[in-house]
């Protein structure tokens, strides 16, 4: 049976454009129409426990073929690439992809391009990586927000050209200075969050502290 395997990150499918239906086109034009597919939304190719892999190599039986668009659907992993392909040898069943890359023959010649396909997916991963922690690195320089829950003590404002940054919040920053002075008291964590819930404070959600938060606020405030 033809077995189509699709995965896409957020990352990968905003930059890429092999979405999800880009993968089922690729992969029906190259070999027809699957008898079943199995996707993995929004998890990176880096990890190795992703629900739909898992069950398409619990299902593999002799004779199977397992089609995906590009071989960096299965892993950007090099070490997890090649696991992929000897469970699914060990079931009887073989990876092709559609845009080939040394996946028609299993001569050596074909070996070392899948090999050097794996490897190049591997140093893109890297590369996207690097570039992403140093743009967001940059961002963090220039106080702007990168994503995430806005920190207790900022709120988000937007400057010329949409760019939203963090500017201080005057009354929950005298709240983080109130649970640091409670600290330097001596008070532990459930003591300080039971003060700023008896004082009638809050937290961004509205919410009562507990120990949980006054740790993280304090940990960040450091």
């Amino acid at each position: 049976m033809l077995k189509a395997y699709l995965r896409v990150s957020t990352q990968e499918q905003a930059e890429s454009g092999l979405g999800l239906e880009a993968q089922v086109a690729a992969i029906t034009k190259a070999f027809g129409e699957p008898g079943a597919v199995y996707s993995d939304e929004g998890i990176s190719g880096s990890k190795a426990d992703r629900p739909a892999l898992g069950e398409l190599l619990d299902s593999l039986q002799p004779g199977d073929v397992v089609a995906v668009a590009k071989r960096d659907r299965l892993a950007r992993d090099l070490f997890l690439t090649l696991w992929v392909e000897k469970e699914a040898k060990k079931a009887g069943a073989r990876i092709v992809s559609a845009a080939g890359e040394g996946t028609e023959n299993d001569d050596p010649a074909s070996g070392l391009m899948r090999h050097m396909v794996d490897a190049f997916a591997e140093y893109e991963r890297a590369v996207i990586r690097q570039r992403t922690a140093a743009a967001l690195g940059a961002k963090r320089r220039r106080g702007e927000k990168t994503g995430g829950d806005v920190p207790f003590g900022y709120d988000v404002a937007a400057t010329e050209g949409a760019v939203k940054i963090l500017i201080p919040n005057l009354a929950e920053q005298k709240v983080i200075r109130l649970a640091q002075e409670l600290k330097t008291q001596g008070l532990s964590f459930n003591a300080i969050a039971a003060e700023l819930n008896e004082r009638g404070h809050r937290t961004k959600r509205g919410a009562e502290w507990t120990h949980k938060q006054v740790t993280r606020v304090l940990a960040k405030a450091a």
